[in-house]
């Protein structure tokens, strides 16, 4: 595995409005083109600069479609947790706004070759008006499908659905799993004639942490069959709580899923990645998984390590290299900044602890593979 390039940081990024500044560019959506050229739709999280003593500003999306700033006073705060902001009536206001920027990489995922000047995908009144974030990816058959999490005062946070023949127009599909519920993610390609996502859903009630949910729907409308299958584990790097990272992707033996998981330690958190192994044919069965004293990857780097919300590797976009061989995974860096790391597909899968019988020692030799086909290894 390579270490981690620091692709993108804020400075990099134009405000939306005069007097604003961005706060993080973070978690991308990444997808190969038919030019071989790499798309990211990147999480810009940005604020108005404060100027007004005793007062902060909580940015949201009127229903013409215009960004305002609601002035709360401090009395009236009580108590902030990174972005979100709890006022003492019990009501829960974000500190900024996020919206979406496309991004153009060259063919090794290296270079920046451009960075939209303008948001590419906003959230609305109606879905979205405290932002959106976290996109994923991918393309089956002609379209290209992005999930999202959409904020809202309305509807809380969902996942939600946009499509695009390009990936450059999108059209909104709406909510595709509802409050609360996040990292949707949906497979490269139906199976067994149906489209499949992974999503986490939440609640104020957990009598368990956070885990993995697999969904089934005929339509992308309705889903069902609903089945937790990939839970944190105790005294394991992800034992707080997990989420799907980049869309899977298909190996001969099995769909290769990078996830990240969290740990506390004493006062803090720390984001790292893994790797599930999933049933091609039946995905709700796990085949393999990485230890529980050992993740993918952690927190490097200083950019990793301090940021907006320290120690964090968030893996939300994956593309198959042009080697064949191994894979570029993007991550937001400490909720600031997008990193890019490249690893092979027989270290990945050579890392993991396989439930089933021991799987024979992975090959070396792996065919060249463009977009979302086939990896064989």
């Amino acid at each position: 595995m390579t270490k981690p390039i620091l692709l993108v940081k804020p400075e990099d990024i134009k405000p939306s409005f005069p007097k604003w500044e961005v706060v993080g560019v973070l978690n991308p959506a990444a997808i190969r083109l038919p030019n071989n050229k790499i798309v990211l739709y990147a999480r810009v999280a940005e604020s108005a600069v404060h100027e007004h003593e005793g007062q902060k500003m909580c940015p949201y999306i009127s229903g013409k479609g215009k960004t305002h700033n609601l002035l709360v006073d401090k009395s009236e705060i009580a108590t902030e947790v990174e972005e979100y902001m709890f006022l003492k009536e019990g009501i829960c206001l974000m500190t900024h706004i996020s919206h979406l920027r496309k991004i153009t990489l060259d063919e090794t995922g290296t270079k920046v070759e451009k960075i939209a000047s303008v948001p590419s995908f906003t959230g609305n009144k109606t879905e979205g008006n405290f932002g959106v974030e976290d996109p994923r990816i991918v393309k089956i058959n002609k379209t290209y499908f992005m999930t999202y999490v959409t904020v809202s005062e309305d509807t809380g946070i969902c996942g939600s659905l946009a499509t695009s023949p390009d990936a450059t127009k999108w059209q909104r599909k709406g909510i595709i799993f509802c409050k609360q519920n996040k990292n949707v993610v949906l497979f490269p390609e139906k199976i067994g004639g149906r489209y499949v996502a992974l999503h986490r859903p939440e609640g104020s009630l957990n009598f368990s942490d956070p885990s993995i949910w697999i969904s089934y729907s005929p339509d992308l409308k309705y889903w069902g069959e609903e089945t937790s299958i990939i839970h944190p584990r105790k005294e394991s790097w992800d034992e707080a709580r997990i989420g799907a990272g980049p869309p899977p992707i298909k190996t001969a033996k099995g769909w290769l899923l990078i996830h990240h998981g969290i740990k506390k330690e004493k006062d803090k958190k720390v984001y790292s990645a893994g790797a599930v192994l999933l049933d091609l044919k039946s995905p709700e069965k796990v085949i393999a998984r990485s230890p529980k004293n050992k993740p993918l990857f952690g927190p490097e780097e200083d950019f990793e390590k301090n940021g907006f919300v320290n120690q964090v590797a968030f893996p939300t976009g994956m593309v198959p290299d042009l080697d064949g061989k191994s894979v570029l995974i993007f991550s937001g860096g400490a909720d600031r900044v997008i990193t890019m790391r490249k690893i092979t597909i027989e270290d990945i899968l050579n890392s993991l602890e396989y439930h089933a019988p021991k799987e024979e020692k992975i090959e070396s030799k792996t065919p060249t593979s463009k977009n979302n086909k086939r990896l064989k290894t």
